[in-house]
């Protein structure tokens, strides 16, 4: 990746906060409770969805129809901003801030913040001083982009020297490690490579991650440690749903070469606070499919790149979330803590605790390579030899609601197996 080495271990494993459903008081101090749960779990890397100050402004021709469709009839969208260096109150405030970090360090935990580059709010605060911050038309109105915000105008120095001052002012006021990015890849690269070098100057292992697939050779060059993955997301979730089958991962995979690149390296989900606010009620836990989460699960673990959790994800909550509610306004979607204390949400933990463990014990799982293996049963069962030149693992998850009785097509070997619903196998060759 000339010359960047990328911060983001093979062996980490990233768990996302979003304060307004992670706890009933949905605050940094709330949450900044439970980070000894998390640090339990074996993860290494806390996200935190935006936590500076919201535009709350009413006029709905600026809000994005997700907002409207919620509703919850909160102005206040947390990827709408008004103030980049202002910690929002319904979180808390500068020393709460200071305080989760602390913390989060304690428990060997790195946080990354949410910088939202693409587009701000009507009212945001710096467009008092400097309305040249926004796109405009030839009349002097904003131009606003997908969600129906203001789309911030890159071409303007001073826009590029306010942004990355943002980017270190929470590296040295918070000591945070670094950065998700949103909409990552409607800014300009060179913004974020010079973000990067900027950022290495207070804390040279800040990490940066990016929320886009269509680039990740030119992200991972000198910007960006990690891409999402939205193709491997969403065929999971369609998985989960039951639309589609295990049979379809490999097309899906051949269609992303570059999810198989050598060196590069992806972020690995089925959940996270935009799925889980568009799924509604029909959270893939709420109804009924824990096995196959589990299995879902699996992957995430054993395939290459970096899994990513969302939280409640351990104790297997089912609730509707939304990213328009938090207390004060809408139906207050909380995570359902108390699944913890249930067998299906003591699994969960267990689960996830073993497989983090699975792939820090094994070179294979963290960085080997992704060899397809053909089996009888392709409609349910997922099966692959993670491999390096010391350890070859063969892995088969069974993604379906049925048992599923196969065999598995391993040069040299021949292997067979029953896996009840959402039952999987990791097994030494």
């Amino acid at each position: 990746m000339d010359g960047q080495k990328n911060r983001l271990s093979k062996g980490s494993v990233v768990y996302q906060i979003f304060l307004r459903s992670f706890t009933l008081d949905g605050t940094l101090a709330a949450a900044e409770q439970l980070l000894p749960h998390i640090a339990s779990l074996g993860v290494d890397v806390v996200y935190l969805c935006p936590v500076v100050l919201a535009d709350g402004d009413e006029r709905r021709e600026f809000w994005s129809e997700r907002q409207r469709q919620s509703g919850m009839e909160n102005p206040k969208n947390p990827y709408r901003l008004s103030d980049y260096f202002a910690i929002d109150p319904e979180y808390g405030t500068d020393e709460d801030l200071r305080n989760f970090v602390r913390t989060a360090h304690q428990c060997k935990l790195r946080v990354l913040l949410d910088l939202v580059y693409f587009h701000c709010g009507p009212a945001a605060r710096c467009l008092e001083e400097h309305p040249d911050f926004v796109k405009r038309d030839e009349n002097g109105n904003p131009v606003n982009g997908r969600w129906h915000f203001p789309q911030l105008n890159f071409d303007n120095p001073e826009l590029r020297e306010y942004l990355w001052s943002n980017m270190e002012y929470f590296l040295r006021e918070f000591d945070v490690d670094g950065y998700r990015c949103d909409v990552s890849g409607a800014v300009p690269l060179d913004f974020w490579e010079e973000g990067r070098r900027r950022m290495e100057r207070w804390k040279p292992a800040s990490l940066l991650l990016a929320e886009s697939e269509s680039t990740p050779v030119e992200d991972q060059k000198s910007a960006f440690d990690a891409n999402y993955s939205f193709a491997f997301s969403f065929l999971l979730n369609d998985i989960l749903k039951g639309e589609k089958t295990a049979e379809e991962f490999w097309t899906m995979w051949e269609e992303h070469p570059l999810y198989h690149e050598p060196g590069l390296c992806f972020l690995r989900c089925f959940d996270n606070h935009d799925i889980a606010s568009d799924n509604y009620d029909a959270r893939p836990e709420r109804n009924g499919r824990n096995a196959m989460v589990d299995a879902a699960l699996a992957v995430l673990f054993t395939m290459n790149g970096v899994p990513f959790l969302y939280n409640g994800q351990e104790v297997a909550d089912g609730r509707r979330h939304s990213l328009f509610s938090n207390r004060f306004t809408g139906k207050n979607l909380v995570v359902d803590w108390a699944r913890g204390l249930t067998l299906a949400g003591e699994g969960r933990m267990q689960l996830i605790r073993e497989l983090v463990q699975l792939r820090r014990d094994s070179r294979a799982l963290q960085s080997g390579e992704v060899v397809k293996v053909d089996n009888s049963t392709p409609k349910q069962v997922l099966s692959y030899l993670r491999r390096t030149p010391e350890e070859s693992l063969l892995v088969a998850v069974n993604l379906s609601a049925a048992p599923a009785e196969t065999e598995f097509s391993v040069p040299g070997v021949k292997e067979r197996a029953t896996l009840p619903p959402g039952g999987w196998i990791v097994q030494s060759l």
